[in-house]
């Protein structure tokens, strides 16, 4: 019973905070979230959206990507955490989107996965966001949270908190539940100095109680 008043306070508090939260990652194109997407791990969303801005203006297309030098695309992404490793991961994305998806992001999560630097959460950020398929990928800020709050243990891998999550929060509400709580980690339950002062939940907040 704690733990159902719980959740149903933390999604009634991110309705009030953040109701109109979504993918914060500039795309036009569903390749671009992918690449995008990938491009974020360990970095910001904001980083991220400065380099892709270079990046999908000089290159408009996949075939345009793949014909791209490997030493380009390092210079445009260099200002991000791994650039190299993203680069390649980059260029293999693209030649598989090309030559084994026949140019369409696959929906499948599995196939999905297939995708160099494409993980779980990933797979499930694009699901979610081109195809409106119901997942809750865990980022860290996410992690962040879900410990704080209890609704996860202190050595939970992402994995077993995004099962855990998709236990207690209903189906329809994982992908918008998903973005709130990105923007609550990211904005409000920040990693140093969080909200507390302000915040209406704190009272099931293991963060605060130390």
């Amino acid at each position: 019973m704690m733990m159902k008043t719980n959740i149903t306070s933390l999604l009634n508090y991110l309705d009030e905070l953040f109701p109109s939260a979504r993918c914060e990652l500039f795309y036009s194109k569903d390749y671009e979230l992918v690449i995008a997407v990938m491009l974020s791990a360990q970095t910001t969303d904001k980083s991220v959206n400065a380099v892709t801005k270079v990046l999908f203006n000089k290159y408009q297309s996949l075939d345009e990507l793949n014909a791209a030098p490997i030493e380009d695309i390092e210079e445009i992404i260099k200002q991000i955490g791994l650039y190299k490793n993203k680069a390649k991961n980059l260029k293999g994305i693209v030649k598989d989107l090309i030559e084994r998806f026949n140019y369409q992001v696959p929906s499948d999560k599995d196939l999905l996965q297939t995708l160099p630097g494409v993980g779980n959460k990933t797979a499930g950020v694009i699901r979610a966001e081109i195809f409106n398929i119901p997942d809750l990928p865990v980022d860290t800020h996410i992690l962040r949270i879900s410990k704080r709050l209890k609704l996860a243990k202190k050595d939970d891998e992402p994995i077993d908190v995004e099962r855990k999550l998709k236990k207690i929060i209903p189906e329809e509400r994982w992908i918008k539940s998903h973005h709130q709580l990105i923007h609550f980690g990211r904005y409000f339950c920040t990693a140093r100095s969080p909200k507390c002062s302000e915040c209406k939940i704190k009272d099931m907040c293991a963060y605060f109680k130390k």
